[in-house]
């Protein structure tokens, strides 16, 4: 599978008496949708922020794209992160700017010398992606549910990162916008051949896009396979997530 771009090696993370990670271990190679299946609580969402340096784990090693994480200072962290997006489960959308304000915002942030022609162009092409261009002057609160998160992976897609980290994408959607994200998910993994790490405990959403599963259980990467190989195991606590 080559090189991965995300190397996880025996990550700890504790709170109080809670080991919700326990010498968990996982790769993500370049170019896959790899899927961590968990219950509510698991230490899914604890996993994601690791990997971005919201949450300092008590051990391990995180690499990404080929550093390691924890030893980085704040600046170089911040040139890391532009690489790596982050699609929060609360969208994380500014509901004081309008959509074109939300999506210019990272390109401000970021510093890029760019002008206003081409930020322009950025946001409409973002907007293409999730076919949304339509809504460029609209503010937060004329957006539906399924909208916003569109938009949120909007605004992820606009710097071109190599890897998106999706902390359940699928959460409070109907199931039509939910397949409706799915799907962007897959195209846009196709499109921009982005290595994605999709957070979920929606078996929907694990069947229709994963490439591999892995299973997070008592804080271990409990198992790793397809879909296939996973809903034919005969383990109860891999079972109990197919049936």
């Amino acid at each position: 599978m080559g090189e991965p771009v995300i190397k996880i090696e025996g990550l700890c993370k504790s709170f109080g008496d809670n080991h919700v990670l326990d010498h968990f271990d996982l790769s993500l190679f370049r170019g896959e949708n790899l899927v961590v299946l968990g219950k509510s609580g698991s230490g899914k969402s604890v996993l994601i922020k690791c990997i971005i340096g919201l949450i300092e784990p008590e051990h391990g090693k995180i690499q990404v794209l080929g550093k390691n994480i924890l030893t980085l200072d704040q600046t170089s962290l911040d040139h890391l992160r532009v690489k790596v997006a982050f699609l929060f489960q609360s969208n994380a959308l500014y509901d004081s700017m309008t959509v074109r304000e939300n999506l210019e915002f990272p390109l401000r942030r970021h510093s890029f010398q760019l002008n206003s022609e081409e930020v322009k162009d950025m946001v409409m092409e973002a907007l293409q992606n999730v076919g949304l261009e339509h809504t460029i002057d609209m503010m937060h609160s004329e957006l539906s549910g399924g909208m916003r998160k569109r938009i949120a992976l909007a605004r992820t897609l606009i710097l071109k990162p190599e890897i998106i980290l999706y902390d359940e994408p699928t959460t409070g959607l109907d199931p039509i916008t939910s397949v409706e994200i799915i799907t962007l998910i897959n195209k846009i993994q196709e499109k921009y051949k982005t290595s994605s790490m999709i957070i979920t405990h929606d078996m929907k959403c694990v069947k229709l896009v994963a490439q591999r599963i892995a299973m997070l259980i008592d804080g271990k990467c409990y198992a790793i396979g397809t879909y296939e190989e996973l809903s034919a195991s005969k383990d109860e606590k891999i079972r109990a997530f197919f049936n």
